[in-house]
């Protein structure tokens, strides 16, 4: 893979409209699919802004009528917005494109950038993305058993309607797994689009008027409440470029496997 070439687009201040940052990926993906551009990887903030993917549930969304953008990424619901990281990498992968592969190298990069700030994080089986894992149930602060909390097999129990105990902002008060980094992607041409939204040091709150990437057992994270100081995006932004340089630079991409004992997921939408 050549070498990836990244580009600030804004922040703080200078933070990007999500429509402008989208026009922008559009017209850098036309332009690394005509081999006019390298690889290359948009970073920047948003203004605080909901954006749902294809598979978002009506019932995930904001109950006071705030706007969507939909777009065509994978995945469901999230928010950006200040105190968090965005990165568009827009690159080109081998054809059969091997989507999960992709997912599986930011996944990557992001977990050695936050090893980096002393901070450790995982992956879940079955959930995209950056976690932190939270305690056994038994142990958690004030945790609930698995058999009794109402989250766990009911479709129907909404956490926006119940208060604290449930919001996906409180669950590190609470212990429970969460998550540090959503990832939904899209391949168009053989070209990625959209990426990753980190959680530096956001204001979680708004997160508890959606439905987190549609994920109603689990809440969300940041560096900074993680590791009970400031952490700013200044800090960030240098240790994720160095580990996405590092693990993308490195990656050989081969094509995703034809035939019998392919995976079915790897052509599928990541998960927000």
């Amino acid at each position: 893979m050549n070498e990836l070439r990244f580009v600030r687009l804004g922040f703080g201040p200078d933070a990007v409209e999500y429509q402008q940052a989208w026009d922008e990926q559009r017209r850098v993906h036309a332009a690394r699919f005509a081999d006019e551009i390298p690889d290359t990887c948009l970073l920047l903030e948003h203004p605080p802004v909901y954006t749902a993917g294809r598979r978002t549930e009506d019932s995930e969304r904001p109950l006071d009528g705030t706007p969507v953008i939909d777009v065509d990424r994978g995945g469901k619901i999230t928010w950006h917005g200040p105190g968090q990281l965005i990165g568009y990498p827009i690159l080109k992968l081998p054809r059969p494109v091997d989507v999960v592969a992709h997912v599986r190298r930011l996944e990557e990069a992001l977990i050695r950038a936050c090893a980096e700030f002393g901070l450790e994080t995982t992956r879940i089986e079955g959930r995209s993305g950056v976690w932190v894992l939270g305690d056994p149930v038994e142990q958690r602060l004030g945790g609930l058993a698995l058999d009794i909390d109402p989250r766990i097999g009911d479709d129907e129990f909404d956490p926006r309607l119940n208060g604290p105990e449930y919001a996906p902002s409180n669950a590190g008060q609470r212990r429970e797994d969460r998550k540090l980094a959503a990832i939904g992607i899209r391949v168009a041409k053989g070209v990625t689009m959209h990426g990753f939204s980190l959680n530096v040091n956001p204001d979680n709150t708004w997160f508890d008027r959606i439905v987190p990437c549609g994920i109603r057992d689990a809440g969300v994270a940041s560096i900074a409440a993680e590791l009970g100081r400031d952490v700013t995006i200044d800090e960030v932004l240098p240790v994720v470029e160095k580990h996405l340089r590092a693990v993308l630079d490195e990656a050989e991409p081969l094509p995703r496997p034809v035939g019998e004992g392919a995976t079915a997921a790897a052509g599928s939408p990541a998960t927000a």
